[in-house]
């Protein structure tokens, strides 16, 4: 069992996990998984409190939780974490069932094929430099993108399922100005164009839409896979 949602900006959101407002969680088990689309939120000090309860508090839930990185992540800390392979791809391991799946990867989860690609640009970058809270990583690298078209092209560009934080640059400007993110945006465009697969999911943009036939943003809602979207 999968399910797809949005944005937890640790500790802000994550209230959208508790059994009240996920009772599906109920009758999952470490072997069923919980994706978050970016934005996760690692908390920004590596010795803080918070961070450590939060972490023992998804730990301590029935299922699996796995993410992929956004524009509000502590880099620093998140890279820090030693790179293991899980499941076909690279991942970083923060418990033993909070995982951090990281970007161009290709991951074989019940049955089925993802190519995820995290990252985006913040929109208060400035505000965030002064305050310490902003790492250039939010953006992918030239070895990240160098590393996802070498995965797909591996998979000869056949996925199940498409995860990214931000949107390909045709659905991007349906939502939002581009601002700094247009390199990241135009690369999804090209995987868009090249890769065949059955639907794509991304967070980011703090709505639960359903653009087209083939493409969702998620915030709030918990989508089954597979599923008759947004019922």
């Amino acid at each position: 069992m999968i399910f797809i949602t949005g944005d937890t900006h640790c500790p802000e959101d994550m209230e959208k996990l508790n059994e009240e407002n996920f009772p599906q969680q109920k009758r999952m088990t470490k072997k069923d998984y919980v994706i978050i689309c970016g934005d996760f939120g690692d908390i920004w000090s590596a010795q803080s409190n918070e961070k450590k309860d939060m972490l023992h508090w998804l730990s301590q839930k029935n299922f699996t939780t796995l993410f992929l990185d956004g524009n509000w992540e502590n880099y620093g800390k998140l890279n820090s974490h030693t790179v293991t392979v899980w499941n076909g791809g690279n991942v970083h391991r923060l418990t033993s069932s909070v995982i951090h799946l990281m970007r161009g990867q290709i991951y074989h989860l019940d049955h089925r094929l993802f190519f995820v690609m995290g990252g985006a640009c913040s929109k208060y970058k400035e505000v965030r430099k002064r305050d310490g809270t902003w790492w250039p990583e939010e953006m992918p690298s030239a070895r990240e993108y160098h590393e996802a078209w070498r995965n797909l092209e591996k998979a000869h560009y056949k996925v199940d399922y498409i995860l990214t934080h931000t949107a390909p640059y045709s659905l991007v400007t349906q939502l939002r100005d581009v601002e700094g993110e247009y390199p990241l945006n135009r690369f999804l465009q090209e995987v868009e164009e090249k890769a065949r697969y059955k639907h794509w999911f991304f967070g980011h943009f703090h709505r639960d839409i359903q653009l087209d036939g083939k493409h969702t943003a998620v915030y709030q809602k918990f989508i089954p896979l597979p599923a008759h979207l947004f019922g």
